[in-house]
């Protein structure tokens, strides 16, 4: 098998993959809100209600595709489509576990290998406010505008304060290629120094505070509970996508699910490990390259669905912000936080070179 023939398999899994769990995260969803508020949740479609996604995408496809006469069409059509490219393409560089073994070669479980793939994740995020501004004005309707400006200047608040908390991830491990700030939570050692279990040498243990911010900001970016002002139902009728029907809400909808599984992996990645696990030096040395590669793939998607579960969890025990609250607590609070965090961080670094010398 060539390296070529591999990464298409391997894009072509990870393109089922966000699908499959996109799709079931809305199963999952309904079940989470239903346990938290002692009913049933869904159950008619299939046991335990496990056809209810499919049921949902039949809907979708077979329900009218309506297009408001003064819309832009071309942009209309845009929007969704540039959220759910845009969700998709952003695990390119996430490692999804450390390799596998075909015909005695080794393949890296990463589709794209770039060494700033820190700046191009950053770089992703930021155009996907775009979908949702298109969507939002193309639809020439008022609500759905202020749904997209709401979202927009959400979004681009909240990336700051996720930028500045992945500086000290960078500040630490000295570099933007995520397999190296992977590998880097692999030792057994803590600050390099003290003995620990290999695979358990995670950032969030060096940045707490930092791994608060990022999952508060990936909250804001996922338009989450306690952060979905941008579809406030409320206010806005549905906000950015009220003129949405069909597939093309459809695309928004699983875009949105499809953002949170992305945003879990990339939390797991810096902060939880990635794909390490528990004696992953010891397994590596002792267990063939599959063995360690498919218990590494599992780790990582089990961190990543736990992840999943937290931020639903979140979004139905957490009442909903003001928009004033929102964007105070994004500039007035995680943005300053995130720049002291900085500050400490360099300090200590040095501190710790300079006694270490």
């Amino acid at each position: 098998m060539g390296v070529l023939t591999f990464k298409l398999i391997l894009v072509f899994g990870l393109f089922l993959l966000a699908l499959t769990v996109a799709a079931y995260s809305t199963w999952a969803e309904r079940k989470v809100a239903a346990i938290m508020q002692d009913r049933m949740g869904p159950s008619r479609a299939g046991p335990f209600g496990l056809f209810q996604p499919l049921a949902d995408g039949g809907k979708f496809f077979f329900k009218e595709d309506f297009t408001p006469a003064n819309a832009e069409k071309f942009l209309f059509v845009i929007g969704p489509s540039l959220v759910m490219f845009i969700s998709l393409i952003t695990g390119a560089v996430i490692p999804w576990g450390k390799s596998l073994n075909f015909g005695g070669q080794s393949y890296s479980l990463q589709v794209a290998n770039i060494d700033v793939g820190v700046l191009y994740l950053i770089g992703m995020v930021s155009i996907g406010v775009y979908g949702i501004m298109i969507g939002g004005w193309a639809s020439n309707n008022k609500y759905s505008l202020i749904g997209a400006i709401r979202a927009s200047s959400q979004m681009i608040s909240y990336e700051l304060a996720m930028g500045l908390a992945l500086i000290a991830i960078i500040m630490m491990t000295g570099s933007l290629d995520l397999k190296v700030i992977t590998d880097s939570q692999s030792t057994g050692k803590l600050w390099g120094v003290i003995p620990w279990i290999s695979g358990m040498n995670w950032n969030i243990f060096y940045q707490p505070v930092a791994f608060i911010i990022f999952f508060v900001a990936a909250l804001a970016e996922c338009n989450r509970h306690p952060f979905d002002l941008a579809e406030c139902e409320s206010e806005l009728i549905n906000g950015y996508h009220t003129e949405y029907s069909s597939m093309k809400l459809g695309l928004y909808m699983f875009g949105e699910y499809v953002n949170m599984f992305i945003s879990n992996a990339l939390i797991v990645t810096l902060f939880l490990g990635g794909y390490n696990f528990p004696g992953i030096q010891w397994a590596t040395e002792h267990w063939s390259e599959n063995t360690v590669g498919i218990l590494s793939i599992l780790s990582f998607l089990l961190k990543t669905f736990i992840g999943i579960l937290i931020f639903m969890w979140v979004r139905w025990t957490l009442p909903r912000f003001r928009y004033d609250q929102l964007m105070h607590l994004g500039w007035k609070k995680l943005i300053p936080i995130a720049l002291v965090n900085l500050v400490l961080t360099g300090g200590i670094i040095l501190a710790f070179e300079h006694f270490m010398k």
